[in-house]
């Protein structure tokens, strides 16, 4: 959208605020805005889902959980999602505009991205997220908000919103009343990042603040937060909404203030300018008590406002008229989008493609898989998540005009080859017996059966989102929706143990949205595919890996830890010994990991650095080593990436930079900086570029300050992370060039 348009929107805002009396400005700021029939204003629900996909409003396309989608580690393909999203969300907004209704999860304001990080696996909202690592879910993050919110020069398609900020990640028991304490280093190195980019490069509209505080300040309501980096430092535009009933929190959990009007001036003053529950009717109050003023009052509600007129849903003609709904201007290409946009084929294609693209394949040890037709008469399906619906979406979802299980995908790839599946639960997912008058293990002898009758085992395990996923949204004996462990759940593992006890080739499926130990499950199975929450083509997806119709290309998006590896306190949002990132024990599965059916080779072909990139040491040209210095141009890296083997499959460049030779007090060991992802056939090859600049070897330091530290610096560029367990794992090294920054 251009800069005089927003202008106009804004200047129309502050117009249509002039109008209200105190009591309709303060009824606005509401998630459920009323409406003003006096002055053709009519009512607005802020408060709509989008996480993957159009949530809770009925029919959409559920495309899998946010961590799966990160797994790709494909930026234009999720842009291509959001876009889906942003189209089946327009097209149900305006037929339910036309039909006047304007409930919650009706709009077109979207709570989506959630970029926290997934700094602790056993947080339940983790699967909400895009991973561990800063710079992947930046990437990923910019890509969503740009698809959702349209290119359009006039009009936003819709808005999204980034979501929580900030430093928050669990534990979800206690979000109400916990204060999140982490250093100004790791606010800006780890929990900062990605809601930068997202402001300043997405141009995201809108911000959530979260339910704890940090650093003492409670995020819906801290002036460092909201004024001094987000509005002050960022340069954000758009509008601050709390999370729901987060502001209630300020007083009865967090204890900061003594009443209702003290915690809603507080918030208010401080910047967050709509409130997601009902708390703000006390900003009445509020300003009569001098704990906030009707001015910052109208800049909040400019701010909301605008977003709706952005949206072209709220106009002012030249005579003053207000127009409230869908088509409020003649010009606007999304009024048009009706209701056939909804689950169309394109949207199935999209899914179907980002669902298989998420899949990784952590094990495949004497080519297990593919699956071969031809040399199977039987096949044994069998687990908790087998057949379940539920496994496949994660939490935030739509409904589906349709849902592909692993068990219904596998049956209908086959069907008409003469192969007979059978098919067997297990067990249930975390309780000790199926049948509610069973007996323990009452799946077993059944596991046995199908394991004597079939020539290769399927077996399917792991979690859903009653297991993991947010405080109050989970039913289950895990309470607060967070895991207690890393382990598989109830008689997953004795199942497990089962099976590969028969001596019958077996494939491992896990779905879940999270890391789990699986050691055990390493050792007893050959091929382990790790599926995540897959979306409702999921079970499709997963057939087509199985049986070779699709090359796996997905890799971790967070590390996946060995049950010999000790996690820091849970509480402790202190960033040292978490993720790869500053993790110095060897995980099981590292991030960025992930097999394939075919094989690449990586070069670099061309390096273009800046003037005295390269300079004589002891009279010789030092061709082993850039140099580097604040404020030269990037670095350009040209990798020439060819498949050698014999099917057609993804490769994907990650390009690390690593900070063990450099003097700089609590770096993280390497960040990921540079993302390439090729698309090549059996024998072809193409090259991509990757460029760093500065900001790809700059850290921040104990005062939160960004500083270009001298030493030397190395740049790794492969299909994987640079460390040893991904060198064991894979059998490759990453290619390694120095630079010295003097």
């Amino acid at each position: 959208m251009n800069k005089s348009r927003e202008k106009e929107c804004r200047k129309k805002a502050k117009e249509l605020v002039a109008k209200m009396t105190l009591t309709e400005k303060v009824y606005q700021l509401r998630h459920t805005a009323p409406a003003i029939p006096r002055l053709g204003l009519c009512a607005y629900n802020y408060w709509n889902e989008a996480l993957h996909g159009v949530a809770r409003a009925g029919e959409a396309t559920v495309f899998p959980q946010a961590i799966g989608m990160a797994a790709a580690f494909d930026e234009e393909l999720l842009g291509l999602v959001a876009d889906v999203i942003s189209t089946e969300g327009r097209a149900k907004y305006n037929v339910q505009s036309k039909y006047n209704d304007n409930g919650i999860y009706k709009g077109l304001t979207f709570w989506a991205p959630n970029i926290n990080i997934f700094r602790d696996p056993r947080w339940g909202r983790g699967h909400e997220t895009y991973g561990e690592d800063p710079y992947l879910t930046s990437r990923l993050g910019v890509s969503f908000v740009k698809g959702i919110q349209g290119d359009d020069k006039n009009y936003m398609k819709a808005a999204a919103c980034a979501k929580h900020y900030a430093v928050h990640s669990g534990p979800e028991s206690i979000r109400h009343s916990f204060n999140a304490e982490c250093s100004k280093q790791d606010l800006r190195e780890t929990y900062l990042p990605a809601f930068k980019a997202l402001v300043q490069e997405a141009k995201v509209e809108a911000v959530m603040g979260a339910y704890n505080r940090t650093n003492g300040e409670a995020c819906c309501a801290s002036k460092t937060l909201l004024q001094d980096i987000l509005r002050k430092e960022w340069g954000f535009e758009g509008h601050v909404t709390s999370d729901c009933w987060a502001i209630r929190d300020i007083n009865e959990g967090h204890g900061l203030t003594s009443s209702p009007a003290e915690s809603v001036g507080l918030a208010m003053t401080n910047g967050c300018d709509i409130n997601c529950g009902n708390l703000y009717e006390y900003l009445l109050q509020a300003v009569g008590q001098g704990y906030t003023t009707e001015k910052r009052i109208d800049e909040a509600l400019t701010n909301v406002l605008t977003t709706r007129f952005k949206l072209g849903i709220l106009d002012i003609d030249d005579k003053g008229k207000v127009k409230s709904t869908y088509d409020a201007y003649k010009d606007n290409p999304y009024a048009d989008i009706d209701y056939t946009a909804v689950d169309s084929d394109r949207a199935k294609e999209i899914n179907l493609r980002i669902a298989e693209e998420s899949i990784v394949l952590l094990k495949n040890a004497g080519k297990t898989l593919p699956l071969k037709k031809n040399k199977i008469k039987s096949i044994g399906v069998i687990g908790p998540n087998a057949d379940s619906r539920k496994a496949l979406v994660g939490n935030y979802e739509g409904t589906s005009s349709e849902y592909i299980t692993v068990l219904e995908g596998i049956r209908r790839e086959v069907e008409g080859d003469g192969i007979r599946v059978y098919a067997s639960n297990g067990c249930d997912l975390f309780r000790p017996k199926v049948e509610p008058l069973g007996e323990r293990s009452d799946r077993l002898a059944e596991v046995k059966a199908v394991c004597d009758v079939s020539d290769v085992i399927v077996a399917c395990v792991g979690l859903d989102a009653s297991l993991e996923g947010e405080e109050g949204d989970t039913g289950n004996a895990y309470g607060s929706g967070d895991k207690p462990n890393l382990l598989l759940p109830g008689l997953q593992q004795e199942v497990l143990d089962t099976i590969a006890a028969s001596g019958k080739p077996a494939v491992l499926i896990v779905l879940s949205g999270s890391a789990l130990a699986l050691d055990k499950a390493d050792k007893e199975f050959k091929a382990i595919l790790q599926g995540w929450y897959p979306g409702a083509q999921g079970g499709k997806a997963i057939a087509n890996i199985i049986f070779g119709k699709k090359n796996p290309e997905g890799h971790l998006p967070l590390t996946f830890y060995s049950e010999k590896n000790k996690l820091p306190e849970f509480t402790d949002y202190n960033m040292k010994g978490r993720t790869y990132r500053y993790m110095t024990e060897t995980p099981l599965y590292p991030f960025g990991f992930g097999l394939s059916y075919t094989d690449f080779d990586e070069t670099v072909t061309k390096i273009v650095a800046g003037p005295g990139a390269y300079k004589k040491v002891n009279g010789k040209l030092d061709e082993k080593h850039i140099y580097f210095k604040a404020g030269q141009d990037s670095i350009d890296i040209t990798v020439k990436v060819s498949n050698t083997g014999k099917m057609a499959g993804a490769a994907t460049v990650q390009t690390y930079v690593d900070y063990t030779e450099v003097d700089a007090k609590n770096a993280p060991v390497r960040q990921l900086k540079g993302l390439k992802k090729v698309s090549l056939d059996a024998g072809e090859e193409k090259e991509v570029v990757i460029s760093l600049d500065e900001k790809a070897f700059g850290l921040y330091d104990e005062n939160g300050e960004w500083k270009l530290n001298p030493g030397t610096y190395t740049i790794y560029i492969g299909n994987q992370q640079p460390d040893k367990r991904s060198e064991k794992l894979t059998g490759k090294k990453c290619m390694g060039i120095k630079v010295i920054v003097e």
